[in-house]
């Protein structure tokens, strides 16, 4: 028996330390052993991030694990599917033609998912078959993007991870339905934690639309620490969605690692609206020519949600575009945190990059952290950033209320209106339109 399960006093670093090292013994495949071990060492020597660590001061994530989690908690079991939990489950999935992929505290449900892609249109399958069925694509590209000693979340994910998505498209062909994957956790029984690993690689001239949803059912702790590692090739193109409606006890850290080769275009949307405390990094590098990278984002947000956005977007060769506008709501006594970063490197001449933080604050005790960056490194670039935080516009409340609506009904309006900036860039319009009424429903329960 293991110290880890002896004694639920051992702190949360040593246990991921020794979940890690457990599984590195383990009958794994070989192109992870050597992974695995490097992310064991970059943890070991990270730690999880303190009040000092400058990435994560104003979001005490470690904090929080460390109140609602013990070590024992952190090692993944398999689910139970019951009747029950799958029905709360189907009432969910999107009805839609879709390939669809579904986990369950990091597990994949085979009999809840399908594909309906032709094989020659795309590859899809748990990340753990990849590594049998897709060497080559494994190790060209796999843990290659997300760098573990950039932040120890990755490399806890790199360590443990052994479930996930695998998705590669090849050369010149168009996936006509969209990728849509669910990561539910199940905290019906007790906390639960899962860290979910997924690879995407779009070939040259190929196109794909992905998106990954998480929700949480129960009324335990649960905790869900992703990488999603993205590969777009010469002109590939990728429209990507990452939807977050969890519960008010869930804790997530995820990544998203974007790389992108000459021509590709890429369109993410990220979309928080409930969690206890979310950090969100997205991280895309521009390292070719013609690169163009959108990058929206909206988190909605009550009770004592936080949301923590991190976003890097980095120009490293010339002649390239990238547009960002995340836009927060908070209510209640919910805070929210925006940190955006551009780099433009010596060699990105000609680069125009854009990015804006507008956030809307409804009572006195809700608040915002926002750094909006630029470091230019070129002289001939158009580069702006900018934020804005206040209430909502007196005047065009007064208007609609002169129209007949209610102060409540005018300012329902006027909020949808302003996510609706971020939302109507959601190309999966079944999934664009399951938001919508969420987000309808929860300004409606005021009216």
């Amino acid at each position: 028996m293991s110290e880890l399960t002896k004694s639920k006093k051992t702190d949360l670093t040593a246990a991921f330390i020794e979940q890690s090292g457990l599984l590195a013994k383990q009958n794994i495949h070989d192109p992870q052993v050597s992974l695995r071990q490097a992310a064991i060492d970059s943890f070991s020597s990270q730690g999880l991030p303190t009040n000092k660590t400058e990435a994560y001061k104003y979001t005490p994530i470690t904090r929080q694990l460390e109140k609602h989690f013990s070590p024992l908690d952190m090692v993944t079991s398999s689910p139970e599917l019951n009747a029950g939990l799958e029905e709360q489950i189907r009432n969910i999935l999107l009805d839609v033609e879709a390939n669809q992929l579904v986990f369950v505290n990091g597990h994949f449900m085979e009999d809840l998912s399908f594909i309906i892609s032709p094989q020659e249109e795309i590859s899809i399958m748990p990340l753990q078959d990849a590594f049998d069925q897709k060497k080559d694509v494994i190790e060209a590209y796999y843990g290659k993007q997300a760098d573990v000693k950039s932040d120890p979340f990755i490399a806890i994910n790199t360590a443990i991870a052994n479930q996930g998505v695998f998705l590669h498209v090849p050369k010149r062909k168009v996936v006509e339905k969209p990728v849509l994957v669910y990561f539910f956790s199940d905290a019906n029984e007790g906390n639960t934690a899962a860290h979910p690993r997924n690879l995407y690689v779009v070939e040259e001239n190929a196109q794909v639309q992905v998106a990954e949803s998480f929700y949480t059912f129960g009324n335990a702790s649960s905790f869900n620490n992703t990488v999603t590692e993205i590969v777009l090739k010469e002109a590939a193109q990728m429209h990507y969605c990452k939807y977050q409606n969890e519960s008010e006890q869930a804790y997530h850290t995820g990544t998203t690692q974007l790389i992108q080769n000459l021509n590709s275009h890429f369109h993410g949307i990220n979309v928080s609206l409930k969690g206890s405390m979310i950090r969100n990094n997205v991280n895309a590098v521009l390292d070719a020519e013609h690169c163009e990278t959108h990058l929206y984002g909206l988190y909605m947000l009550d009770g004592n949600t936080h949301v923590d956005n991190h976003t890097s977007v980095d120009h490293k060769k010339p002649n390239a575009f990238s547009n960002e506008l995340y836009k927060g709501i908070m209510d209640d006594q919910s805070k929210g945190v925006f940190n955006g970063k551009i780099f433009v490197r010596p060699n990105a001449q000609k680069t125009n990059a854009f990015q804006s933080n507008a956030n809307i604050l409804l009572t006195n005790e809700a608040s915002i952290d926002t750094k909006p960056q630029l470091e230019i490194w070129a002289d001939d670039v158009k580069c702006s950033h900018g934020a804005t935080t206040g209430q909502l516009d007196s005047e065009k409340m007064f208007y609609l209320q002169t129209r007949g609506l209610s102060k409540i009904q005018a300012r329902a309006v006027l909020l949808k209106a302003f996510a609706g900036d971020v939302i109507q860039h959601i190309k999966i319009d079944a999934l664009r339109e399951a938001i919508e009424q969420v987000i309808s429903k929860r300004l409606e329960k005021e009216l």
